[in-house]
C-alpha cells in the first residue's frame, strides 16, 4: 500500500518541486537533499498515485502513446488508435548497484551476430517512459550511470549501442533523485543537470513531529482505511495536475517576465544558460499550477528558489543556497520602471545610469574572481576556496592530558591542484578516477570466454575463434558462421575509486601556526583531489596522549574538510597510536567493502613522543610494520622543516613500505617540474 501523497506532513518545497515536474516534465527532474529519516523516499513513492493515468499501445513494452506512437519504437510500427487501454503511471526505482545494461537495456549479441536479429531486452528507462524514475542515494550511483540517466531525461530518448548494432526508443520520464549529503556530494556538473533541487529537514515543531508519528501509526494499523481517508484529497490533487497540464501550452512568458528570469540568473552568476531555461520552464509550470495564463513575478521568484541554489557551487565545499536579498534586488531591478519621468523604458535606466542595473549594467550579485572559468573541478591553482568552519558538536578533538597547552586551530592555506597518488597494481573496485582496475568501462586489454551473456563483445577475437571452423560448419558464401563457443567477452581496464585514509599529526611538534596552516592546506588539496576522483575518505588525528578517528570513512569530503579546518594542535606526538587507529579503521573497512582498495596518507614530521621515552619511535615503527604486512599502499607526507632535518618521516615511509613525499612535492606543478628536469638531464 502506497503512502498517500496528500498525507505527507510538511516538506512544502519538496512537494511543490515534485508537482511542478508532474505538470511539466521538461523542467528536468528534482534532486532532493536531506538528512536521514526525513521521508524523502516516502514522498517520492507517493507521487505516482496522483499522476494522471496513461493510455498505452497494447503489447508495447515501451508504453507508446496510442495517439502519437514512437515511429522508431523497437516493438513498432504502431497504428494510431483512439481506443486503447489505460493504466496508472509507473514509478520505477533504480537500485544503486544497477549496471549500464540494466538501465538502458541490452542486446542479445549472440542472436544479432548468428541470426541477424535485433533481440532487445528493455531496461529501466523503457519501463519508466511516461512515468517516474526514482533513484534513491543518487550520489552513490556510478557517474557514468548518472550521465546516462540525465542524457535520456534531457533528450527524451535512450540509445543502446553494441558493436555497430544500435537501438533507440523514447524515454520521457520525471527523474527524481534523493540523497543524504553526509554520504557525499554529486559533482557540480551532474548537479547542474537536475532541473530543481530542494533541501529537506525534519520539522522542529513538536506538534508537527507528533502529527507525523500519529499518521504513521494510523497507516501501520489500517493501511487501507488510512488510504481511504485521504482518497478524496488524492483525487482532487490528481485532477488539479491534469488541469495544469492542459493549461500549460496556453501559459504566456512575456518579455518582461523573461527579462526577470535572465536578470536573476545573471545576478547569481550561474554558469551557462541551463539555469535560465530551467527557471523559465519552472515559472511557466508554476503559473499553470496556480491557474494563471501568464507568468508573474511570483512565479519567477518561486522558480528561482528551486532552480538556482545548487548551481551556485564553485567548489565541492560550497554549500548550496540562495540569498533572498539578492533575489529581491534582481527582481526589482528588472521590473519596468514606474517611478515617473526619469524612467527610460523597461530597463528603468535613469538619466544618471548609476543605480542598480542602470546604464545597461548587469544586476549586482556575488562576484567570483575565478579567472573567468569558475571551474568546480579545482583544476587550476587557486579556484577552490577553503571551506567554512562548521561546529562539530563533540569538540575539536580529544582532550590533551599533556601539560603543553593547545593552540587555536590554524586556518588552512590556499589549496592547490594535487598530484595523483595511486594504489599500485590492478584492482576491481567501484568505478572512479584514481587507480587502475578491471571495470565495465575503459580500454580493451584482452578477452575471455563469457560465463553468461556477452555484454561487451571483443569482435576481433570472436572472428579469430570462429575462423578455423568455417569449412567444418559448411560455409560456402561470404557470411561468417558463428557458434556460442566462438563469442569472446572484452576485458576492460579503467580506473577505480579508493578509500583514502588521512592520518594527520596535530601534535606540538608540527611547529608554528603558519606551518600547520600549510599542512592543512595540503590535506585540503588532497581532499579536493579525492572528491574529483570519486574516493571515500576518512580522517584519523593524533595528539596529546591518544589518537582519534575524527571522521570514519565516508563519501562526504565536506565533512572531512570541516573536521580538518577546526583541528587544534598541541601536546605530545603519539605516532604509534595514530597508526594503530588507522589499522583498525582499515580492518573494518575491508570487511564492509572488500573490493575497495585503501590508500593510507600519513601527514607527519616523523617524530614520536610518549611516556616511555625513546621506546615511542620503536612502537611507531612496529605499528607501521603491522600496516605494511596487510599490503596497505601508503604515502608519507614529510612535514619536517628547518635547516637541520632528521629524516624521520622517510624512515617511517620505509617501515610502511610506501612512498615519501615532501610537503611541497604534493602539487601537480611540482611533479611536472620534476619530470621536465629529468628529461632535460
Amino acid at each position: 500500500m502506497t503512502y498517500p501523497f496528500s498525507a505527507v506532513v510538511g516538506m512544502d518545497d519538496m512537494r511543490l518541486a515534485l508537482l511542478l515536474n508532474a505538470v511539466s516534465p521538461a523542467v528536468g527532474g528534482v534532486l532532493v537533499r536531506g538528512e536521514k529519516g526525513t521521508a524523502k523516499s516516502t514522498t517520492v513513492r507517493a507521487l505516482a498515485a496522483v499522476l494522471p493515468p496513461v493510455a498505452v499501445v497494447p503489447g508495447c513494452r515501451f508504453a507508446c502513446d496510442p495517439a502519437a506512437p514512437d515511429p522508431a519504437c523497437p516493438d513498432g510500427p504502431h497504428e494510431v488508435t483512439a481506443d486503447a487501454p489505460v493504466r496508472p503511471a509507473r514509478l520505477v526505482e533504480l537500485p544503486v548497484g544497477a549496471s549500464e545494461d540494466r538501465v538502458v537495456g541490452s542486446l542479445d549479441l549472440e542472436r544479432a551476430l548468428t541470426e541477424g536479429v535485433k533481440a532487445f531486452e528493455p531496461g529501466l528507462l523503457a519501463a519508466a517512459h511516461r512515468g517516474v524514475l526514482y533513484v534513491d542515494e543518487v550520489n552513490l550511483l556510478h557517474d557514468h550511470v548518472v550521465d546516462l540517466l540525465l542524457d535520456a531525461a534531457a533528450m527524451g530518448t535512450a540509445y543502446v549501442e553494441r558493436e555497430g548494432v544500435s537501438v533507440r526508443h523514447a524515454a520521457r520520464f520525471l527523474l527524481v533523485g534523493t540523497m543524504n549529503p553526509e554520504e557525499g556530494e554529486l559533482r557540480p556538473q551532474l548537479l547542474d543537470r537536475f532541473g530543481l533541487t530542494v533541501e529537506v529537514a525534519a520539522p522542529r515543531d513538536p506538534a508537527e513531529r507528533a502529527e507525523v508519528v500519529r499518521r504513521r501509526f494510523a497507516s501501520d494499523a489500517d493501511p487501507a482505511g488510512f488510504a481511504a481517508t485521504w482518497s478524496a484529497e488524492e483525487t482532487a490533487l490528481a485532477e488539479r495536475i491534469a488541469e495544469a497540464r492542459a493549461r500549460l501550452p496556453r501559459v504566456v512568458l512575456s518579455d518582461a517576465a523573461l527579462r526577470q528570469v535572465t536578470a536573476v540568473c545573471a545576478a547569481f552568476d550561474v554558469d551557462g544558460l541551463r539555469a535560465d531555461l530551467v527557471t523559465a520552464r519552472a515559472a511557466i509550470a508554476h503559473a499553470a499550477w496556480s491557474g494563471r495564463d501568464e507568468v508573474t513575478e511570483d512565479d519567477v521568484r518561486v522558480a528561482a528558489r528551486l532552480a538556482l541554489p545548487h548551481r551556485r557551487r564553485r567548489n565541492p565545499f560550497d554549500a548550496p543556497g540562495l540569498d533572498e536579498e539578492t533575489l529581491d534586488e534582481a527582481l526589482s531591478d528588472s521590473r519596468p520602471d514606474d517611478d515617473g519621468p526619469d524612467g527610460d523604458g523597461p530597463d528603468g535606466d535613469g538619466p544618471d545610469g548609476d543605480g542598480p542595473g542602470g546604464g545597461g549594467a548587469p544586476p549586482p550579485g556575488p562576484s567570483a574572481d575565478d579567472g573567468g572559468n569558475g571551474s568546480p573541478t579545482g583544476e587550476g591553482g587557486t579556484e577552490a576556496s577553503p571551506p567554512a568552519t562548521a561546529p562539530r558538536g563533540e569538540g575539536g578533538g580529544r582532550a590533551d592530558a599533556s601539560p603543553a597547552p593547545d593552540r587555536a586551530a590554524a586556518a588552512p592555506s590556499e589549496p592547490f591542484r594535487a598530484r595523483r597518488l595511486k594504489v599500485p597494481g590492478i584492482g576491481a573496485g567501484a568505478a572512479g578516477r584514481r587507480s587502475r582496475a578491471r571495470s565495465e568501462r575503459g580500454r580493451v586489454v584482452g578477452s575471455t570466454k563469457p560465463g553468461g551473456s556477452v555484454t561487451t563483445l571483443h569482435l576481433v577475437d570472436t572472428v579469430l575463434a570462429a575462423a578455423p571452423h568455417q569449412r567444418a560448419r559448411g560455409r560456402t558464401g561470404p557470411g561468417l558462421r558463428l557458434a556460442r563457443e566462438d563469442l569472446r567477452q572484452a576485458t576492460l581496464e579503467g580506473r577505480e575509486g579508493n578509500l583514502v585514509l588521512f592520518v594527520v599529526d596535530a601534535s606540538g611538534s608540527m611547529g608554528s601556526r603558519a606551518r600547520m596552516g600549510a599542512v592543512k592546506g595540503a590535506v585540503l588539496s588532497l581532499l579536493l583531489d579525492a572528491y574529483q576522483r570519486r574516493d571515500k575518505v576518512g580522517l584519523v588525528t593524533f595528539r596529546g596522549t591518544a589518537a582519534e578517528v575524527a571522521l570514519p570513512p565516508t563519501w562526504s569530503v565536506e565533512a572531512a574538510a570541516a573536521r580538518l579546518t577546526e583541528l587544534p594542535t598541541g601536546g605530545r606526538t603519539p605516532l604509534a597510536a595514530g597508526l594503530v587507529a588507522a589499522h583498525d579503521v582499515l580492518r573494518v573497512e575491508r570487511i564492509r567493502d572488500p573490493q575497495r582498495r585503501p590508500l593510507l596518507v600519513v601527514v607527519t614530521d616523523g617524530r614520536a613522543t610518549g611516556t616511555r621515552g625513546g621506546a615511542a619511535l620503536t612502537e611507531a615503527h612496529a605499528a607501521a610494520a603491522l600496516l605494511a604486512a596487510t599490503g596497505t599502499a601508503a604515502v608519507v607526507v614529510d612535514c619536517e622543516s628547518g635547516p637541520v632535518r632528521l629524516g624521520l618521516a622517510r624512515t617511517l615511509g620505509t617501515a610502511l613500505g610506501g612512498q615519501t613525499l615532501r610537503l611541497e612535492e604534493l602539487a601537480a606543478d611540482a611533479l611536472a617540474a620534476t619530470v621536465r628536469s629529468a628529461r632535460a638531464a
